[in-house]
């Protein structure tokens, strides 16, 4: 990255919240509007969903959330926002949600896109603004950690400081050595708007079949990944970044557990500040 380097002027933000969190037993609700403050024993009622505190540590300027699971109740929890609602069909991927956003991103103005997660609410506006920093150097800056654990997460296959592709975990543990030290993806990117818009129709053209647990069975399901970007840039001669985070700052909230551990750094965030 340049020393100095401005973040673009304007930035719109895509916030994927279609999900249910079928790991999350009991709980029926959108897994974004979990809170991260609980009010008892049950850590799943509460206050200040999650989703709430995404959308108040990113950028200012337009910003759009992607529903399908109990998408009446995302748009009551966040209606103060002034926030664009897009309806995903069919859950079919990151990359899905991302396509079904495409009206909203061609309309825009500005030049920069941040896409994130709505059930990872730790990560602060500064992280969000190195992102943004990185589209100095490319069109695409990936945000990337080193876990204790770098097992099940996919990692960035980095040469020279540019990210070539997202490699899952279950090709790269059997490459040993060569992804050794590699930062691991955090799911959460920055991108030109006119490089993303124009890596759409390659997006679409790259459906995943996938066997995926649906109404207590396993189903084959067509997706398409997120993460498919970098190698559609990077095949197109365009630039892709990284800028790295906390660890603890791209938490996911997937399980009860997961949960609980993002509540606990909440609350002592807040009480250190």
């Amino acid at each position: 990255m340049k020393e100095n380097a401005d973040k673009p002027e304007s930035v719109a933000s895509l916030v994927l919240a279609a999900g249910k969190g079928s790991r999350m037993i009991g709980y029926e609700g959108n897994k974004t509007l979990l809170p991260l403050i609980p009010s008892g024993e049950d850590r799943r009622v509460g206050s200040r969903p999650l989703l709430v505190e995404v959308l108040d540590n990113l950028p200012p300027g337009p910003k759009a959330v992607v529903v399908h699971h109990r998408a009446e109740d995302v748009r009551r929890e966040t209606k103060t926002y002034g926030c664009s609602y897009i309806f995903q069909p069919v859950t079919d991927g990151t990359g899905g949600a991302v396509l079904a956003a495409r009206p909203f991103l061609e309309a825009l103005s500005e030049k920069a896109v941040i896409i994130t997660m709505g059930d990872v609410p730790l990560i602060r506006r500064r992280t969000y603004d190195l992102l943004l920093q990185g589209l100095a150097d490319g069109q695409m800056t990936v945000l990337a950690f080193h876990p204790d654990d770098p097992a099940q997460y996919g990692k960035l296959d980095v040469l020279e400081n540019r990210v070539r592709r997202i490699v899952e975990w279950k090709y790269w543990r059997l490459m040993p050595g060569h992804m050794e030290g590699c930062p691991c993806n955090a799911g959460v990117y920055a991108l030109r708007r006119e490089a993303l818009l124009s890596a759409l129709d390659h997006l679409a053209a790259k459906a995943h079949e996938v066997h995926k647990e649906r109404d207590g069975r396993m189903t084959r399901i067509r997706e398409y990944f997120l993460t498919d970007l970098v190698e559609i840039l990077v095949d197109r001669g365009l630039t892709v970044t990284y800028t790295t985070a906390e660890p603890w700052e791209v938490l996911g909230v997937d399980t009860p557990q997961a949960l609980a551990r993002v509540q606990k750094i909440y609350r002592l965030r807040q009480r250190d500040n």
